[in-house]
């Protein structure tokens, strides 16, 4: 069989072959080849003067859960995830990539994607919480984009670890908006789709994507004050530039507040619990279905009616478009609620990005049937999620969120998913014993 396309392959065969002879060139004799690419050999170079072993990863210090766990919160890039997540890793699962993002220093702090080749990888250390520089492992894609500030592809053998030699990756480094600083790097990892000549296109709008969303955030920040039930809303002093969806969050708070581009207002207890009925039952809630919602003891119709005169009051100087109709109460606008966020995320299979932005039980404070109902419903659905489909490191996320940290269940779905020789082994049993002992004797109370 012949063919152009079998001459191209053939010529990428032989190109292969040289930098591979050229890599054993300069790691065994320290000697520079023809036929790599300049910007390879200065990486190179610059890994053997920090007298890096090219056949092994570099020892250091493990990051526990607790202090990975930590890095992520206090990241700036963990606020733009759900963008990486629509631009990127939804794609990753079906074309067997992986993407990472890392840290200013070139520490992997997110790692998602296809998972046989998230497990291929780990061989070669490249988790959640390894360094990635060029310090420690080399010539990669991650890493030499950090060094030289610039996006870049890195080509199997021309990775300076032989570990790295079956896999090709691009990376661009991601900047703040504001200062130019780096904050950090997005990492495409896989075969040679990882490296096609439309992938550092591809990342590079990802991460002006990602660059954009941060300063769009950061015009938005404004305090928010505790509120007392039925105030006059607090308006953000930010001006309003353009119409922009609204949404309300009611995930991990008892006061939720509605959001919209660059504004937020907060709300009342009484007034959260109407806003997320009405964002919920989309189809319309009747007066006195509604009022059943909202208490189990009852709720009078007239009370409600007088209340849903506050709330559009509330929504009339915040969010005009969003207008609450009457027989039955429905929503005319749609409004985004976190919550149903979380649920779209997990159906899409991005139970990474869903955890993250799982901030708590809805409403976690309130007694109103209707809202106990929503947020037994949401927390069940993550949990169900997370215990048939989420890899073991978002597993173990949730299973150290508040909400899990004494679920039994799934701890052992960790232990079991865990490699044989995998150090958090310890971690999880030592979960698991102290669970048992602390629960233990409360059973054995009821029974005396």
């Amino acid at each position: 069989m012949t063919g152009p396309w079998l001459s191209t392959a053939s010529k990428a065969n032989a190109a292969e072959r040289v930098v591979e002879k050229a890599h054993e060139s300069a790691v065994s004799d320290l000697r520079q080849s023809a036929g790599v690419r300049k910007l390879v050999q200065d990486s190179w170079q610059r890994s053997l003067s920090l007298s890096l072993d090219p056949t092994s990863v570099a020892p250091e210090r493990a990051l526990t859960d607790a202090e990975l766990r930590e890095l992520r919160n206090q990241h700036p890039l963990a606020s733009v995830l759900p963008v990486v997540h629509n631009l990127l890793i939804r794609h990753a699962f079906d074309s067997q990539l992986i993407v990472a993002i890392g840290d200013e220093s070139g520490r992997l702090l997110w790692v998602d994607g296809d998972r046989v080749l998230r497990g291929k990888v780990e061989e070669m250390l490249f988790v959640e919480g390894a360094d990635w520089s060029e310090r420690r492992v080399g010539t990669s894609a991650p890493g030499t984009a950090l060094a030289l500030n610039r996006g870049i592809q890195i080509r199997r053998a021309e990775h300076f670890n032989t570990l790295a030699h079956p896999w090709s990756c691009t990376a661009v480094p991601i900047h703040d908006p504001d200062t130019g600083k780096i904050l950090g790097v997005i990492d495409i990892t896989g075969g040679d789709e990882a490296v096609a000549p439309h992938t550092l296109p591809l990342v590079e709008a990802a991460v002006a994507a990602m660059e954009a969303e941060l300063r769009i955030q950061r015009l938005g920040i404004a305090p928010r004050e505790f509120t007392a039930p039925r105030p006059e809303p607090r308006i953000s002093a930010a001006p309003y530039r353009a119409p922009a969806p609204v949404s309300l969050n009611v995930l991990g708070s008892d006061n939720g507040h509605l959001e919209s581009g660059s504004l937020s207002v907060d709300l009342s207890p009484r007034h959260a619990e109407i806003l997320a009925l009405l964002a919920w039952h989309r189809e319309g809630l009747s007066a006195d279905r509604l009022a059943l919602l909202l208490s189990d003891s009852g709720y009078a119709v007239d009370t409600l009616r007088a209340e849903m005169v506050r709330v559009r009051k509330v929504l009339q100087l915040f969010a005009p478009r969003v207008v609450i109709s009457s027989r039955p109460y429905r929503l005319e606008t749609p409004l985004e609620i976190d919550a149903q966020r979380v649920l779209a995320f997990l159906e899409r299979g991005a139970h990474r990005v869903a955890l993250g932005a799982y901030r708590g039980p809805v409403l976690p404070n309130s007694s109103a049937p209707g809202i106990a109902d929503i947020r037994s419903e949401v927390s069940a659905r993550l949990r169900e999620a997370m215990l048939t489909d989420a890899s073991v490191e978002v597993l173990l996320d949730y299973a150290r969120s508040e909400e899990s940290t004494w679920d039994t269940e799934v701890w052992r779905a960790c232990l079991e998913r865990l490699p044989a020789r995998s150090p958090k082994r310890a971690t999880v049993v030592a979960r698991l014993q102290r669970i048992d002992a602390e629960l233990k004797p409360v059973a054995q109370s009821r029974f005396r």
